[in-house]
């Protein structure tokens, strides 16, 4: 099954207080490159979550994007600062005494004093972060396969019906590639008696020359060679294996033989076919690049 290598994926997962949001977004690239942006909190976790992509793809530009939700509706606690409560409380009682009040001092006339209680971001507890992120990057790369699996199942069905146009095309040539040489021996039969001017021509020599153009416009190695590279390029389809670079090499041997096959050819009509060709594998080429 052919897979893509675009995609995007998303996951999200809370373990005790701490819960993470992870998107996974990916392009074409001749290899694996991860890029993992995570809170300065979890950059510990950047080797880990680097691997586990790789594991999971085999080529592609990916880029991985940790975010630390809030879980309370202010995303803060209040932090009580004990000494300098006591602080308080102690200027509390030198004032009372120095003004002959009653020295008791309570907890409400302390704890309402300027940054004996204040608010403050919570802090992560990193080991539930952790294991959230593993969570929501394992859901995010499970989307973001399935995406690319849908879009590689385009891109199967496109290469499947140019593969077929190459196929008839080749089919044609091949059956062309007599009648080019019987058209070369009609002209030079006609070219020589018109020069000759009634002088015999020796038909042995006449058979050589023939024989001779034969020789250098045979393409049934050609044609061959680019039947088994297409039939190995189906393989490639049907495998569950990453086949994206083993294709781009397939289709580099493809536009070999077609090429070949165009500078052998002297028949109008194969050239045209010849072209058609050339004009599919490059298409073929093309959507190679988004394989994995």
């Amino acid at each position: 099954m052919l897979k893509s290598m675009t995609g995007f994926g998303a996951g999200r997962a809370r373990v005790g207080d701490e819960e993470v949001s992870v998107e996974v977004r990916s392009l074409n690239h001749k290899f694996c490159e991860v890029k993992a942006r995570l809170p300065r909190d979890l950059s510990a976790l950047e080797a880990g979550v680097v691997k586990q992509v790789k594991d999971r793809l085999a080529r592609g530009s990916v880029d991985v994007q940790v975010k630390r939700q809030v879980v309370t509706a202010s995303g803060t606690v209040p932090v009580v600062d004990v000494a300098l409560a006591r602080e308080y409380a102690r200027a509390f009682r030198e004032l009372a005494s120095a003004l002959g009040s009653p020295t008791e001092v309570s907890w409400t006339q302390v704890s309402t004093q300027p940054g004996v209680i204040r608010l403050e971001e919570k802090g992560m507890d990193v080991e539930s972060a952790s294991k959230a992120v593993l969570t929501a990057l394992e859901q995010a790369l499970g989307a973001l396969e399935q995406m690319r699996q849908v879009e590689g199942e385009a891109i199967r069905a496109d290469l499947d019906a140019r593969l077929k146009l190459i196929e008839g095309w080749s089919r044609e040539v091949a059956a062309l590639a007599p009648r080019a040489v019987e058209d070369y021996r009609q002209r030079l039969t006609e070219r020589v008696a018109e020069l000759a001017r009634g002088v015999a021509v020796e038909p042995q020599r006449l058979a050589q020359e023939v024989a001779m153009f034969a020789e250098r416009t045979d393409i049934a190695e050609e044609v061959t060679r680019l039947a088994s590279h297409l039939e190995q390029f189906r393989a490639l389809m049907a495998s569950n294996e990453p086949a994206g670079r083993r294709m781009d090499f397939l289709v580099q041997e493809m536009h070999r033989e077609v090429n070949t096959t165009g500078s052998k050819s002297q028949h109008a009509e194969i050239s045209t076919r010849v072209v058609s060709m050339k004009a599919e594998v490059e298409r073929i080429r093309e959507q190679v690049q988004n394989v994995e």
